[in-house]
């Protein structure tokens, strides 16, 4: 097929001011990204004035939720990315494949994980928490085995999201979200505690909440898709698979995948050390993980913005226009993540007490978020800098950097500072890891500039 020129994306990507570019890609995606992590705090809240027990149930599912979300996030990483690229190249009938090899790929990951959902849900429980307390084993199984069961609509929603953005048209991405997270959060009481006529579900309710908004999210997303996204076509028509796109999506995809793959590996080794403790502790880390959230989720919306914008620069050869995103991108996530860092540091109690914060929970949540606060001063350059590695395909560099800051040196010094200082000691495993992690991803933000960036041509700004 012809490389026609496709002045919608060129104008879009190509010509308008970075500034005024990554504001209007990325504000849309981090304020959907915003209602999410709101989303996830409410979601825990509710499920918090059943009973702690209930929220260390759900707390105790995040290691196979963020393996879910692995695959359905890192998926649409490699997709976005080539067809980004295809669109900067003016190459339209290679982003076309692998829009319809992309949405392959997310059906089939759907399958794999409603046949987990039957199968791994109780004895990853048992793993965790053995014969320790039975409510929870009963809460956390009828809780995971429904979101994984049911894990098609947030497949869905995240191919149509990823779609939408790679054209620059994340305010329609933005819609998609929204509403799939109002709808969730409207759920939530409704089926937890059996209002208006419903059942009361208890922790069962938050998950049925959670997939039904899903798909109501995957619904919008395939409706702005084929109503506005015109420079992408998806159809089965004449479809074939492709195993070599296939590779290509999957060269950055399974990278990432791997990456936020292993912080399932790292949150299910927490649980075990925390749980040793005390329910308690594993509760604490839940509640960090959905607090953390409400600062992190707009530096990753920023990331989902930023992303096609550098690769399109890449494929049009606009080294300015790369640098000019990179440096803006890392300032706002800077911003973004020292207000997280205040918020932590001065009101801890306040945070906790969204969740009915126990006083046991307080003795142990309170100097856990204001230890953990420090490595989001260097977190925010590890962020930004793992973005330009997979948007250039050097998504490998991500990797290593996940890995050593999550299995080779966060984990082991969550474990040696368990036993050698006690519960208060493990938060400081945090920190650590994030300067050894800052470290590396300014070694390989080094190299990536020598090697790739500073060979392009400077290009108009």
């Amino acid at each position: 097929m012809e490389n026609t020129q496709n002045p919608v994306a060129e104008n879009k990507m190509g010509v308008m001011p970075i500034n005024k570019l990554v504001f209007n890609i990325s504000l849309p995606m981090m304020i959907s990204m915003l209602v999410q992590a709101m989303y996830n705090i409410v979601d825990s809240i509710f499920v918090a004035r059943l009973s702690e027990n209930a929220l260390t149930a759900v707390s105790l599912a995040f290691p196979l939720q963020t393996l879910l979300i692995a695959v359905g996030a890192g998926t649409g990483v490699g997709m976005n990315a080539l067809l980004s690229k295809s669109l900067g190249e003016k190459d339209y009938k290679r982003a076309n494949d692998t829009a319809n090899n992309g949405a392959l790929i997310f059906l089939l990951s759907s399958v794999l994980f409603l046949i987990l959902g039957c199968t791994i849900v109780k004895p990853f429980y048992m793993g965790q928490t053995g014969n320790a307390d039975p409510e929870i084993m009963a809460y956390g199984v009828s809780y995971l085995t429904i979101v994984m069961t049911f894990s098609f609509g947030l497949m869905l929603q995240f191919l149509f999201e990823r779609l939408l953005t790679s054209t620059g048209k994340t305010v329609f991405s933005m819609i998609s979200q929204l509403s799939g997270a109002i709808t969730n959060i409207i759920l939530d009481p409704i089926m937890i505690f059996g209002l208006l006529g419903c059942p009361a579900m208890g922790v069962a309710g938050a998950a049925v909440a959670t997939v039904i908004g899903q798909c109501v999210g995957a619904l919008v997303g395939a409706f702005c898709h084929f109503r506005y996204n015109k420079e992408i076509s998806l159809t089965l028509k004449g479809y074939r698979p492709s195993g070599r796109i296939i590779w290509k999506i999957y060269q950055v995809g399974i990278p990432s995948i791997v990456m936020q793959s292993i912080g399932s590996v790292m949150t299910y080794c927490m649980n075990l050390i925390l749980m040793s403790f005390s329910a308690t502790a594993a509760a604490v880390f839940g509640v960090y993980f959905k607090l953390q959230s409400f600062f992190f989720m707009p530096v990753f919306g920023l990331n989902n913005g930023i992303t096609p914008i550098i690769a399109y620069s890449y494929g049009a050869r606009q080294r300015k226009r790369m640098m000019k995103t990179i440096r803006l991108s890392m300032g706002i996530a800077f911003a973004l993540l020292l207000a997280g860092f205040a918020a932590f540091e001065c009101i801890p109690q306040v945070l906790l007490g969204f969740f009915d914060a126990s006083e046991e929970m307080l003795a142990i949540g309170v100097p856990a978020l204001r230890t953990i606060a420090f490595s989001f001063l260097l977190a925010w350059f590890c962020i930004i800098s793992g973005t330009v590695f997979q948007a250039l395909g050097r998504a490998v560099f991500s990797l290593i950097v996940s890995v050593m800051r999550q299995l080779v040196v966060l984990v082991p010094a969550a474990y040696i500072l368990a036993k050698l200082g006690g519960i208060h000691a493990v938060w400081w495993s945090f920190p650590i890891a994030e300067l050894m992690s800052c470290l590396m991803s300014g070694i390989f933000l080094a190299w990536i500039y020598r090697k790739v960036i500073r060979l392009l041509p400077e290009g108009k700004e």
